[in-house]
This record gives C-alpha cells, sequence and structure tokens, in this order.
C-alpha cells in the first residue's frame, strides 16, 4: 500500500494498492497488479491505433494482427531480457522469467519489437519502414499509459524536491513521507506531446521512416533529460545508461530524419524536371507534327493550282 500526496496542486493525500484484486481461485497468489492492468490497456489501444491507421499505408489489418501476435510477446521478452542483463542480481532461471515481480526496460522492449517488425514485414512483403511509421504513434500511446503503472508502484521518480508539483511518497517501510519530482508523469506527458506531433507530421509525411525517425529522436531527447532526474539509474561507470542511449537516439534519429528529407527532396526535385522535360518534349513532337501537317496542306493547295494553271493553258492552245 501506497501513500501518494501532490500538496502543491492540492490533491491526496490518498492510498494505492498495486494490487487491483484477486483470484479467489488461488489463494497463494499475490494478485493481479494494477501495473499489468495498465500496461495491458496500453498495448490495446496501441493496436487499436494501428488497426485504424493501417489503410494509410495500405498494410491490411490481418497482417497487423499477425504482426502483434509475435511482437508483443517478444516486446516483453526483450524488455525483461534487457533488465536483467543491466541489471543482475538472478541467480534462478525462475528469477530470470518472473517479471511480474518487476522489472521491465523500455529501451530492450523497444530494440526486440523494431527487430520483429521487420521480420514479419519482409516475410508478408510489407516495406518495414511503412509498418515502422505506423507503429510509432502507438508506441507513444503505449508508452504514455504505460507510465501511470510506475505511478501506482510509487516508483520511477526523480530526485527529492520541492517545485510545486512535488509528489509525497510514502511506501510500506518509511517512517516519513518524503517528496520527489514525479519524473513517471514528466515522461507521460511528454509521450503525450509527442503523439500529438506525429500525427500531424504523418499528415505531410514525406518518405518512409519519416515518422520513425521523429520517434527516435523525440523520445531520445526526453528521456535523456528525464533521465537527469531519476534516482534507480543503471549506471557504466559515472555514465547513466538509460541517458546515453537516449542521446545517441536523439542525435541519430535527427540526423536520419534531415538526411532522409533532404534526399527525398532532391528526388522529387529530378522527378520533376524529368517530368518537365519530357512534357517539353511532347510538345516540340507536337508542334513539328502540326508543322508537317501544315506544310503538306500547303503543298497539296499549290499542287492543285499549278494543274488548274496548266489546264488553262492547254484550252487557251486550243482555242
Amino acid at each position: 500500500m501506497n501513500t501518494i500526496y501532490f500538496p502543491g496542486l492540492g490533491i491526496g493525500p490518498f492510498t494505492v494498492n498495486e494490487i487491483a484484486f484477486k483470484l479467489p481461485f488461488l489463494k497463494d497468489h499475490r494478485g493481479i497488479a494494477w501495473y499489468g492492468i495498465i500496461i495491458t490497456l496500453g498495448i490495446i489501444l496501441a493496436v487499436t491505433y494501428v488497426m485504424m491507421h493501417s489503410k494509410r499505408e495500405g498494410i491490411k489489418n490481418d497482417d497487423v494482427l499477425d504482426l502483434a501476435i509475435f511482437l508483443i510477446p517478444g516486446a516483453v521478452i526483450g524488455a525483461r531480457l534487457y533488465y536483467v542483463i543491466f541489471y543482475g542480481g538472478y541467480n534462478t532461471f525462475l528469477d530470470i522469467i518472473a517479471f511480474w515481480n518487476g522489472g521491465l526496460a523500455i529501451y530492450g522492449g523497444i530494440i526486440a519489437g523494431a527487430l520483429i517488425v521487420v521480420a514479419v514485414s519482409l516475410f508478408k512483403k510489407i516495406k518495414p519502414l511503412k509498418m515502422l511509421d505506423l507503429i510509432a504513434p502507438a508506441l507513444l500511446i503505449g508508452q504514455a499509459i504505460g507510465r501511470w503503472g510506475n505511478f501506482v508502484n510509487a516508483e520511477a521518480f526523480g530526485r527529492e524536491t520541492d517545485v510545486l508539483w512535488r509528489m509525497g511518497i510514502l511506501t510500506d517501510g518509511m517512517t516519513k513521507m518524503k517528496y520527489y519530482h514525479p519524473t513517471f508523469l514528466y515522461e507521460s506527458l511528454w509521450n503525450v506531446l509527442g503523439l500529438v506531433i506525429l500525427i500531424l507530421l504523418y499528415r505531410k509525411k514525406k518518405y518512409d521512416g519519416q515518422i520513425l525517425f521523429g520517434y527516435i529522436a523525440w523520445y531520445g531527447f526526453g528521456r535523456m533529460l528525464i533521465e537527469g532526474l531519476r534516482t534507480d539509474s543503471l549506471y557504466w561507470g559515472t555514465i547513466r545508461i538509460s541517458q546515453l542511449i537516449g542521446f545517441v537516439s536523439f542525435v541519430v534519429g535527427t540526423i536520419l530524419f534531415i538526411a532522409f528529407l533532404i534526399i527525398s527532396k532532391k528526388k522529387r526535385l529530378i522527378a520533376e524536371s524529368y517530368e518537365l522535360q519530357y512534357s517539353n518534349e511532347e510538345k516540340i513532337i507536337s508542334v513539328e507534327e502540326d508543322n508537317d501537317i501544315d506544310i503538306s496542306t500547303n503543298n497539296s493547295v499549290t499542287d492543285s493550282e499549278i494543274c488548274d494553271e496548266e489546264k488553262g493553258e492547254e484550252n487557251g492552245k486550243n482555242n
């Protein structure tokens, strides 16, 4: 049971139970956690978004569902493996697979998910970048909702602060409430804003991959900043690994976004140039054909006039 309080906003204090409900036929089971319910809700809404917009990329909903069958469990496995590899401390196989006890890393889910999307898209003869463009906004939906699972668990918060929107937390074992940056909220709002931007960008999409690169740059930049406030970061020496990945994602995503935009613009200009040249050639050919017809007509008229004159001279001689 966790107690949450936002004194600066006049919200709370209130208590939140991590367990939504228990199954009566499983006496020793800890119950169904709110975290799992919230994550599931995010997945459902993300898949729904993709299916609602799949026609935009000419992708069938059946292909989307086929992808989801592999993507959802694959992303969960990737998120768990990333967490286990980098955080460590697991001694048995049961400990490694017990993700229901917590321990999923979003970067692992994104990496594994991207590989699965590419593999399934190639198998179905769909351009991977088209599918990834379609999924990128949906990913932000899932992430924005999923962060509220951290809120229920009173985790993934930032360092202590006295800002107006500070979040007070009192968990079992604590004797005094402490106030932290609500970094879960920062990232959730950042993802919602990114979703709006990507939806608007989609309407003026210039090339396949543009929405994907926009997502990578946007999320990477936000995660880089927010990670600097968190207290549970994984370090590599003195460097926060998630912050480093966020920085690299921002740089790479921005470079790819701009580079492909320049390339697509050049291709468009070349295509327009060819089209203009082809149009001009057609006009020239058309003019030449018209001139040939005029010359032929004039020649026919001249020949007719000559024949008439010759006939007139013969008649004159006969007279």
